[in-house]
C-alpha cells in the first residue's frame, strides 16, 4: 500500500511538472475552439429553453450557479475525484469548467484538469475563459452566481 501511493504520488509530481506557471498563453495547450466565452455560459444559464452544459469548479472557490464543487484540480485527492465524477459521464458530454483563483498563466488548476479531460478522452469539455479571475471576467458582469 505505501508503494503504491508513493507511486501515484511521484506520477502526480511528474503530471504536474508539465503544468507549471508561464506568462505566454502560446504555450497553453488548448485552443480557442476548447474555450467558452462567459457571456455563452451566462445566456445559457439564464435561458430555461436552453440546455446547460454541465459546470465544474475545479478551483479553490466558486459560486457560478448550478456549478458542481470537486476542489482545485492540482490536488491529487481532486485530481482524482474529477476522474471518478468523470466516470459517471458519457465521453461527450457537455462540460464547462473552470476555476478563477487568478490569471489563466498563473492558475495551478486548470491546466492539470486540462490534462485529465483530454487524457480521459471527453470530446466536448470546454474551459470557461476566465483569464483574468472569476471576479473580473464572471462576477463584476452581473453573470449569475450561485445563492
Amino acid at each position: 500500500m505505501k508503494h503504491t501511493i508513493i507511486i501515484l504520488l511521484a506520477i502526480f509530481a511528474l503530471y504536474l511538472s508539465g503544468c507549471g506557471k508561464s506568462g505566454d498563453t502560446s504555450s497553453d495547450p488548448w485552443t480557442k475552439d476548447q474555450l467558452m466565452e462567459p457571456s455563452k455560459l451566462a445566456e445559457m444559464i439564464n435561458d430555461s429553453t436552453q440546455k446547460a452544459p454541465i459546470i465544474l469548479d475545479i478551483g479553490f472557490y466558486g459560486g457560478i450557479k448550478n456549478s458542481i464543487r470537486i476542489g482545485p484540480a492540482k490536488d491529487l485527492r481532486y485530481a482524482l475525484k474529477l476522474k471518478n465524477f468523470l466516470k459517471t459521464l458519457p465521453k461527450d458530454a457537455d462540460i464547462v469548467y473552470y476555476c478563477g483563483c487568478c490569471p489563466f498563466k498563473d492558475c495551478p488548476n486548470i491546466r492539470p484538469a486540462f490534462k485529465i479531460f483530454k487524457d480521459e478522452g471527453y470530446t466536448n469539455a470546454k474551459l470557461l475563459n476566465l483569464p483574468h479571475n472569476l471576479q473580473t471576467d464572471w462576477k463584476d458582469k452581473g453573470y449569475p452566481m450561485a445563492k
